[in-house]
C-alpha cells in the first residue's frame, strides 16, 4: 500500500525517539515516515500470537493506533516535536498474515491543525490483509 510515486526515504535518526517500553517489549520499529504517512514494521514472534497462531487482534490494533498517530504527527525537524492522543480507534479485521513481518502503514485522510483523521492498513510481506482501521487523534505539543 506504500505510494507508488513517492521513493520511501531514509528516516533521520534525530527525528525517532528512543523506543518506549511497549515498543521495545513488542519489537516493533518505524521504516519510514513523511508528512501524511507512516510505516512500522514487527517480526512475527510465538509470543504475538492467540490461541489459534495467528497475531492476537490486539496486536493489529496497537500497531495501527501507533502508526496513525505517527503519520500525522511528523514535523521533519527533530527541535519540534508533536505528539496525538487518540480520541477514536476502529479496527475491522479481514484474514489472517502468513508472512514473517507484520506491516502497518498509516495515512492522514484529512483534519486541521489539532485534529486529525487517519487510516491504516495492517499486512504482510506478501500482501496479505490482515486488518484496516480508522482513527481520529488529536495533536498535542510535546
Amino acid at each position: 500500500m506504500t505510494d507508488q510515486n513517492i521513493d520511501p526515504a531514509p528516516i533521520d535518526p534525530a527525528l525517532v525517539e528512543a523506543p518506549y517500553p511497549l515498543q521495545q517489549h513488542l519489537g516493533f520499529a518505524i521504516t519510514e515516515w513523511r508528512k501524511d504517512y507512516a510505516r512500522f514494521d514487527l517480526p512475527m514472534a510465538p509470543f504475538l500470537m492467540n490461541r489459534y497462531g495467528i497475531p492476537h487482534g490486539g496486536v493489529h490494533a496497537v500497531m495501527a493506533d501507533t502508526v496513525m498517530g505517527f503519520c500525522g504527527c511528523y514535523t521533519g525537524d527533530p527541535e519540534v516535536k508533536e505528539l496525538a492522543m487518540t480520541l477514536n480507534l476502529s479496527v475491522n479485521y479481514v484474514g489472517p498474515l502468513k508472512g514473517e513481518t507484520m506491516i502497518a502503514e498509516g495515512r492522514v485522510t484529512g483534519g486541521g491543525a489539532k485534529t486529525f483523521f487517519a487510516e491504516a492498513t495492517i499486512r504482510d510481506e506478501e500482501g496479505n490483509v490482515a486488518a484496516r482501521a480508522t482513527g481520529v487523534f488529536r495533536r498535542r505539543g510535546k
